[in-house]
């Protein structure tokens, strides 16, 4: 991959790690709710799910999608409940607490960054749709894959560790249970309504 290729997909994905979306709201909320370390659990989830999804976009699966689109709705259908539904437990869920007496279930916030982002739609925005742009068809496949891989994970851990520090500092400086709850439900809100926004896009694009 050239640097001039290299360096236009790592500021696009850059970007992409640093707006708010479903990931960072899980993330945020993590680090509110545990704190920082924690926060990580959900954040290297994120991270395998997106090397899954480079995989699955190198090996051809966007295309596949494309010629069985009443599968890849179903897909959409399920990804989108399953936003929703930790959406739903991060503005309804346990009390706050923000003295963190509790340990964090660090397996379940890991299972739940995989899972949040691997449904993600906005996940196949990034990789089905504008990542192969980026892939020389006569160049090396497996070295830019790996140099791909490292560059995601490198953005996507920079935008989330920003967040996480900004929350966690934000908990420790706001001991208010109320702050909290409605933190979490406006973060719960934005969650949902980014990835309805990107079914919507997708939608617009593929036509599907």
């Amino acid at each position: 991959m050239e640097f001039g290729v290299w360096f236009a997909f790592f500021t696009m994905f850059l970007a992409g790690g640093l707006t708010p979306g479903p990931a960072v709201m899980l993330v945020t909320t993590s680090s509110i709710r545990y704190g920082f370390w924690a926060a990580m659990a959900p954040a290297v989830g994120i991270c395998v799910a997106n090397i899954i999804w480079v995989t699955l976009a190198a090996s051809g699966a966007s295309a596949l999608a494309h010629a069985f689109p009443a599968g890849f709705l179903a897909l959409k259908v399920v990804g989108i409940a399953f936003i929703l539904y930790l959406a739903w437990r991060t503005a309804f869920g346990e009390p706050v607490d923000l003295l963190r007496r509790d340990p964090p279930p660090k397996r379940k916030l890991l299972a739940h960054g995989i899972g949040l982002q691997l449904a993600n739609p906005n996940a196949l925005v990034y990789f089905g749709g504008l990542m192969p742009a980026y892939i020389d068809a006569d160049g090396d496949l497996v070295s830019q894959i790996i140099v791909i891989m490292i560059t995601v994970t490198v953005c996507e851990m920079f935008g989330l560790v920003v967040y996480a520090i900004g929350a966690d500092a934000l908990a420790r400086r706001f001991h208010s249970k109320t702050f909290a709850t409605w933190f979490f439900r406006i973060a719960a809100l934005t969650m949902a309504l980014s990835a309805c926004y990107a079914v919507y896009s997708t939608w617009m694009t593929t036509g599907r």
